[in-house]
């Protein structure tokens, strides 16, 4: 997939992939294609390795080198690939440089969680991973804009910089920085998946995130459809009846962010294995009967029972 392509598909949807698993807790990559394949057919714009529906943090170094490989392998350049990257940045160089290798599209940089992180660190760690990746474009991760907006405007002026995912709940100050760096042409991309999607579309972000994807591509694509065209009122309705998905996996402290997504994945018929501590796993017994319930009203079911 050329890197030309990148920035008009970071408009669309940008899907965050599961890591699966097997029953010993070792990857199992095969298990990930018929999501790929899924999202791919469904119109997803771009794919992710390692973001946090992957589990980034659940992953070892190794593992998460390994997936960025596996993903790229699967999607076969039908659509870009965003590589996450991120913990020290002696990991996040070597990441960088496997993601690379595997032909990643771009790379896709979380930001630092560690406790003592400061502004001009992260602009360093930034740089330190635009320089490893020797031209690959660079996607900001931004969880937290407490740093300040003089600092959110140092971080788009690194050079390969070309985007931003905001997944900071401040639409206001989202449409402050898409102001402040008009004419640098950066993507500014909802990072709080379908449900903050529109305040963030009438700022002037385009595109979000979504782990919805794993499951039902096709519906996260009519959401993106119809804010694309405008249409909020539609758009609303369309999440108004996915809204118990994501309320499902704000539970217990956001614990069950994945868990409801691999647990959908299993009740569809695609097991992708269990999560790994500190996510909740398994489900609690009223969630795990809220999401059959739901997945059978929106029709998901089937599909296991056509296996």
């Amino acid at each position: 997939m050329a890197q030309s392509e990148l920035r008009p598909a970071l408009n669309g949807i940008s899907g965050i992939l599961v890591t699966p698993f097997d029953s010993d807790d070792k990857l199992a990559p095969a298990k990930l294609q018929p999501v790929v394949d899924r999202a791919v057919k469904a119109g997803v714009h771009v794919l992710v390795a390692n973001g946090n529906t992957s589990e980034f943090y659940g992953l070892t170094t190794a593992e998460a080198e390994r997936m960025v490989h596996v993903a790229a392998e699967q999607i076969g350049g039908r659509v870009p690939l965003l590589a996450g990257i991120g913990r020290s940045v002696h990991d996040a160089v070597a990441l960088t440089k496997a993601s690379k290798a595997a032909g990643a599209t771009a790379l896709m940089v979380h930001q630092p969680p560690d406790p003592f992180v400061s502004p001009r660190g992260i602009l360093a760690y930034v740089q330190r991973v635009a320089e490893a990746g020797q031209g690959l474009p660079v996607v900001l991760y931004l969880r937290n804009d407490s740093i300040g907006n003089d600092n959110i405007l140092a971080l788009c002026q690194v050079p390969g910089v070309i985007g931003v995912k905001w997944a900071a709940p401040s639409p206001l100050r989202l449409g402050e920085m898409i102001r402040a760096t008009k004419g640098m042409d950066i993507a500014w991309v909802g990072g709080l998946a379908e449900t903050w999607a529109p305040p963030f579309y009438a700022v002037g972000a385009r595109g979000y995130t979504s782990g919805l994807i794993n499951v039902w591509p096709e519906h996260s694509v009519a959401i993106h459809a119809a804010l694309d065209a405008g249409d909020y009122a539609k758009a609303a309705g369309l999440i108004e009846t996915m809204s118990a998905f994501e309320a499902l996996r704000a539970e217990e402290q956001n614990g069950t962010n994945v868990s409801v997504v691999k647990a959908a994945l299993q009740m569809m018929g695609e097991d992708c294995g269990a999560t790994r501590p500190p996510s909740a796993w398994p489900l609690v017994p009223r969630a795990e009967a809220e999401l059959r319930k739901r997945l059978g009203e929106w029709g998901l079911l089937r599909t296991a029972a056509a296996k």
